[in-house]
């Protein structure tokens, strides 16, 4: 798969088979993260490949817990208000089950913190989409990323006091009659051009 095809083909995926990914898939596609550009060529993104069922579960339940206690209001975010729905209905699960997540944080007073790990995730989702894996951008632990339970506990996993998540990215194989991410052609019907 050639770089245009990889971007072309790209589509979020959010149904994951029950399967685990490889090790050696998960290193390809963090390495591709490692290599996304950063702002002055800083390297501060700070990498949680997290593949361990028991943290991802412990994720999931803080995950739902911050966003059951928030209130519901019509003025915030479709996502946001979908997150605290389906959590005060005690059913959300953050990261579609995916069987690997990788957590991106950097430097809280860092200036291009999120664009640093927002390059970087595309990185890996177009490397997961390269290696036949399904992947999804997720926007919920930089929504709490000033909880205090959830940071004590990405603390323990290893995030420094002066580190926030800014995304993370579900990876997997897809739930799909292939086993492959869906790659079907979506028109663009926004984005506009301007060639000056």
């Amino acid at each position: 798969m050639n770089t245009l095809e990889a971007i072309l083909t790209r589509r979020s995926t959010r149904k994951f088979l029950a399967k685990s990914v490889e090790r050696e898939k998960l290193e390809k596609i963090v390495e591709a993260g490692r290599y996304a550009p950063t702002g002055g060529n800083c390297q501060s993104n700070h990498f949680f490949v997290i593949s361990n069922p028991d943290v991802l579960k412990k994720l999931v339940e803080l995950v739902q817990s911050a966003f059951a206690a928030m209130e519901l209001r019509e003025d915030l975010y479709k996502s946001l208000q979908n997150s605290i729905r389906l959590s005060q209905k005690g059913n959300y699960v953050f990261n579609y089950n995916a069987p690997a997540l990788i957590v991106v944080a950097s430097q809280k007073e860092y200036g291009n913190n999120m664009a640093d790990v927002a390059c970087a995730v595309e990185n890996m989702m177009l490397a997961a989409n390269e290696l036949d894996l399904g992947s999804c951008y997720i926007n919920q632990l930089k929504w709490l990323n000033e909880d205090p339970t959830l940071l004590e506990y990405l603390r323990s996993l290893g995030l420094k006091e002066s580190e926030r998540v800014y995304a993370s990215v579900a990876i997997g194989y897809a739930d799909t009659e292939s086993g492959l991410p869906n790659r079907k052609e979506s028109p663009r019907t926004g984005n506009l051009v301007e060639f000056l």
